[in-house]
């Protein structure tokens, strides 16, 4: 659900006691100001670029930079977000990116993935400040990819530098190792092929560069 480069400040969930996530993002996309940069997440493009495009699930889609980024690039691609607000916002994106016919928008709980199986079921940064269970998600996540086919996972290693002291509370980011352990995947039926951390820049609060680090899980289905 944080799928991009922060526009605005990052919401201080200490504001957000016991809230519904549909109420929390809803109210997250409400606003007047788009919420993330729209630029694709560097993870996924420079991984989905070794891959021969097919089709494509992004769960918590978010307002659509990497469906529309994957939509540019071969592949037909659906975006899944709890938020409708963030969907609307979506499909106006890809319609001014011209792209209407390759990327698809749904609105709906992340635990009812749609139907069918995918070449990419890819979630980038998919963390929610209120409850959200992530874990079952993306097992559930691994029943849609196709033979032959791809699960992504980009998270956040530690805290962002432009994430405000009140949000830095008891959280455990997991390890590469973790990640794929909460999978529970079958090895007999799953291969591993990326499982590392990965550097890259992003924009601390003051403005200045600074880099982060992402955890990065690509797995294969046999």
């Amino acid at each position: 659900m944080h799928n991009h480069t922060h526009t605005t400040e990052q919401a201080n969930s200490t504001e957000w006691p016991e809230i519904a996530p549909i109420d929390f993002w809803e109210d997250r996309y409400g606003g007047p100001d788009q919420v993330w940069s729209g630029k694709v997440n560097k993870v996924l493009s420079d991984i989905a670029s070794t891959l021969t495009p097919g089709t494509a699930l992004d769960l918590g889609c978010g307002e659509g930079g990497d469906v529309i980024w994957l939509a540019q690039n071969g592949w037909q691609a659906t975006g899944i977000d709890i938020s409708t607000n963030a969907v609307t916002r979506a499909t106006a994106a890809a319609e001014a990116a011209g792209v209407s016919g390759k990327a698809t928008f749904l609105a709906a709980d992340l635990a009812t993935v749609p139907p069918g199986q995918f070449d990419l079921v890819t979630a980038s940064f998919f963390h929610s400040p209120v409850e959200l269970p992530r874990v079952e998600i993306l097992r559930e996540a691994t029943t849609r990819v196709a033979p032959g086919g791809h699960l992504l996972i980009t998270s956040h290693a530690d805290f962002p530098p432009y994430s405000q002291a009140s949000d830095q509370r008891d959280h455990r980011f997991l390890s590469p190792e973790e990640e794929l352990t909460q999978l529970n995947l079958d090895p007999n039926s799953w291969e591993r092929v990326i499982s590392e951390k990965r550097s890259r820049m992003t924009t601390a609060l003051t403005g200045e560069p600074a880099p982060i680090d992402d955890v990065v899980v690509l797995v294969k289905r046999r």
